[in-house]
């Protein structure tokens, strides 16, 4: 596989910058099956630095390179993208786009007739290796072409194919979710810190709570609301804890923000 794969990344961010990493540590391409555009100078620089591969300020120069193409721009750069490539991709290519809320009719629209695409919705860890991810076909798209999907994006974490239609979903749950645990870790640690503990030692402890917690569900396969109820003891302090929360409304807060997140991402794609 690795012989024949050349990939091509249309933005060189720090996520495109994290799959390339992924790609090349699980041995999918080496660097010199990888190639970067940008219109920044900076992120050239440090996707190279970073990836080891070659870097360009042409969109084309990359679509000439490389078989897949992974769009990794804003939602609002997409159209001009996609208009500069539009004559140059051909039969040949896949193209992968990971811009938010940007739907499949619109990037087929924006390529020629029969492009294969397809869309990606992963998240920033994959910068650790650690990315939740889940793509959708195009209409043109291939079996293999799934395929390819999944090997790559597993290769940074989990992916998961589901249709187009859940993909607003998938980004207000594990997109956008990053960011609500890491308010829940800091909410941990100024809670230990008003507890007495020092905030560096908090904060290791907050993190590791998270992540230990995380492995027990993806490892044991055990419902979440079952490990809690293993932890919380009758009349002890763990209840007290999930009183508490309840009270404050933290599930609650965590639902409407994953469908508050879900429907922006709909309005995005509508733009």
């Amino acid at each position: 596989m690795s012989a024949k794969l050349t990939i091509g990344f249309l933005g060189a961010g720090r996520m495109g910058t994290a799959l390339a990493k992924g790609f090349i540590q699980a041995g999918l391409v080496a660097a010199d099956q990888i190639i970067a555009s940008d219109p920044m100078a900076g992120a050239c620089a440090e996707f190279g630095k970073e990836v080891g591969a070659r870097t360009t300020t042409s969109n084309v120069e990359v679509v000439k390179f490389a078989k897949v193409l992974l769009l990794a721009v804003k939602p609002d750069q997409v159209g001009g993208v996609l208009g500069e490539i539009r004559e140059h991709v051909t039969a040949e290519h896949l193209l992968v786009s990971i811009a938010a809320g940007v739907p499949l009719a619109k990037l087929e629209a924006g390529l020629a007739a029969g492009a294969r695409a397809i869309r990606v919705m992963p998240n920033t860890p994959a910068l650790v290796g650690a990315s939740a991810t889940a793509y959708a076909l195009g209409k043109s798209a291939l079996p293999e072409d799934g395929q390819m999907a999944q090997k790559l994006f597993s290769a940074v974490g989990v992916a998961f194919s589901v249709k187009e239609s859940l993909l607003d979903a998938v980004t207000g749950l594990s997109g956008s979710g990053p960011a609500y645990v890491y308010l829940m870790i800091e909410g941990l640690s100024d809670g230990g810190v008003a507890a007495g503990l020092p905030r560096d030692i908090a904060t290791k402890l907050a993190a590791q709570t998270v992540l230990g917690a995380a492995k027990m569900v993806l490892e044991t396969g055990v419902h979440p609301g079952a490990l809690k109820d293993m932890v919380t003891s009758p009349g002890g302090t763990t209840i007290e804890g999930l009183h508490e929360l309840e009270k404050g409304g933290v599930r609650g807060s965590l639902m409407n923000a994953v469908r508050a997140a879900a429907e922006k991402s709909k309005k995005l794609g509508q733009g």
